[in-house]
């Protein structure tokens, strides 16, 4: 895989975060909040890690 393939999909990533964002605020989630909560901690970690990889972008 490239690094233009690989920034893309952190693109992609970045804006699917927002939409997480967004259900989490919503009042009747319920337990799926867990989930929500843990795919946006994975998430993180892994804009980190890439941010941590390829500093210049």
């Amino acid at each position: 895989m490239d690094i233009q393939t690989i920034k893309e999909r952190v693109i992609t990533i970045q804006s699917k975060r927002n939409y997480l964002l967004q259900l989490l605020e919503q009042p009747n989630l319920g337990i799926l909040r867990i989930d929500v909560n843990q795919a946006l901690e994975e998430m993180d970690e892994l804009l980190d890690e890439y941010k941590r990889t390829f500093p210049e972008t």
